[in-house]
């Protein structure tokens, strides 16, 4: 079921939405964090965003996982990118939390309000971290051997 779509491995498209919403649903977070009341009022968008990333992260391991039993296994990879779908369910917890809260339409948070809101701005800064780094050792995993072969102006030949 995870394996392709028109006849392409399903893995590289699908990990293109988790390293654009996961890094967007971050920084929303983090701008949140100061500014209760955009939460308020896009707030909602972002947990959509939040749950299309974790969806989209949970996607892409399953289907990495046929694609890596098809072309090998990528070990460093597979260790970093095998916690994205758990980071990215987190991170939507908190961000619906925090969202939650902010309704509540006042712009100063008590203590537990405050707490959410830095647990969930740390929690951003993993998920951008995480994102990142995944993203980067998948990336690295392909287009290393490939760049390593070739020369600048040269595409291999067949």
């Amino acid at each position: 079921m995870f394996d392709t779509i028109g006849g392409l491995p399903l893995h590289p498209l699908v990990v293109h939405a988790v390293v654009i919403l996961m890094p967007l649903t971050a920084i929303a977070v983090i701008i949140f964090t100061f500014r209760p009341a955009l939460n308020r009022k896009y707030g909602w968008i972002v947990c959509w965003l939040a749950l299309f990333s974790a969806g989209a992260a949970a996607v892409a391991k399953e289907s990495g996982e046929r694609l890596a039993s098809r072309v090998g296994f990528p070990a460093e990879h597979i260790a970093i990118a095998r916690w994205t779908p758990y980071i990215a369910g987190l991170f939507f917890l908190l961000t619906v939390a925090l969202w939650w809260y902010d309704r509540k339409g006042d712009d100063r948070r008590s203590g537990a309000g405050s707490a959410l809101a830095l647990t969930s701005m740390a929690m951003a800064f993993v998920a951008l971290y995480w994102a990142f780094r995944a993203g980067h050792s998948g990336a690295t995993a392909v287009w290393d051997p490939i760049m390593k072969h070739t020369t600048p102006g040269t595409y291999p030949k067949k």
